[in-house]
């Protein structure tokens, strides 16, 4: 199995750059075969067709990559150093860590709503395996586009592509009232300028979209270690409430996914032209 997909423009006009790596859906016979959940289950974890919303981006000039592998399998929006002990063999405990402690590490333990994939450990072997064959050519290529983008056009913006459920934000108030359908997370302004963080922000409620900013998502291990906006690489997480355009108890597209699909290619065309404001030049 690759360890990704990567599309291309035919040519690259804007340093925005997109990354889907929750939505990988390629199981391994030999993980379905192991795991204690079934099928529908185990793709809880999934942020299911998020691939599918942002596959605009190349016709607006930006790269898209994205996962191949499922997060049950291996989670590429962890630190590779995020080893879970009470599933991996071998591993010391050291200090805590809540993602590593709820089970959700760089290999995880469980699937929402804390349910064992596994019966027993795994062993180091195995874990290092799948971080070798999949997170590290992951990163790398990551790190290859915002390293072009910076190259090309002076800064790198990622789009870190996620989605959550619905109860996720069940509990969250609004200021105009009304739940928000997208949560930005930004690390409270260590991951990206606030000026790129109000313009996606701008773009999405201009389509329509209640949005909120940090709560409950404010990003995870991509935003941390790739967010460097004095250095002009800025990364944005976003999350999108699920129900907007899947069922989730049957994973799968419900009858708003088209509409929906379209909403988000015009946002993708706005969010794309952040990446041209201040570079004239960029499509020459």
């Amino acid at each position: 199995m690759p360890a990704y997909n990567l599309t291309m423009p035919d040519l690259r006009t804007t340093a925005v750059v997109f990354a889907s790596p929750h939505s990988g859906r390629e199981y391994p016979w030999s993980f379905v075969r192991r795991t204690i959940l079934d099928e529908r289950t185990l793709r809880s974890s999934e942020d299911a067709f998020v691939d599918k919303l942002f596959d605009a981006a190349p016709q607006h000039g930006a790269p898209l990559l994205t996962a191949i592998a499922p997060r049950a399998w291996i989670d590429v929006n962890r630190s590779a150093e995020e080893l879970d002990p009470a599933l991996i063999e071998g591993v010391r405990r050291t200090a805590h860590n809540p993602r590593v402690a709820s089970g959700l590490g760089v290999v995880p333990r469980v699937v929402a709503n804390g349910r064992a994939i596994y019966r027993g450990k795994i062993t180091r072997k195995e874990a290092d395996a799948r971080i070798e064959e999949f997170w590290k050519p992951w990163h790398l290529a990551l790190e290859t586009l915002m390293d072009d983008s910076t190259a090309l056009f002076g800064e790198a913006i990622l789009i870190d592509c996620h989605s959550m459920p619905h109860e996720a934000i069940e509990t969250i108030s609004h200021p105009r009232g009304a739940r928000p359908e997208i949560v930005l997370g930004d690390r409270f302004g260590a991951a990206a300028g606030s000026d790129v963080v109000d313009k996606i922000e701008a773009a999405l409620s201009s389509a329509g979209l209640r949005v909120a900013r940090n709560a409950p998502f404010a990003g995870a291990f991509v935003t941390q270690n790739y967010g460097r906006p004095a250095r002009n690489r800025h990364v944005v997480q976003v999350e999108i409430d699920r129900s907007l355009y899947m069922n989730e108890q049957q994973v799968r597209p419900n009858n708003n996914f088209k509409a929906f699909k379209a909403l988000i290619d015009r946002v993708v065309a706005d969010v794309t032209d952040i990446g041209r404001a201040d570079m004239p030049m960029a499509a020459e």
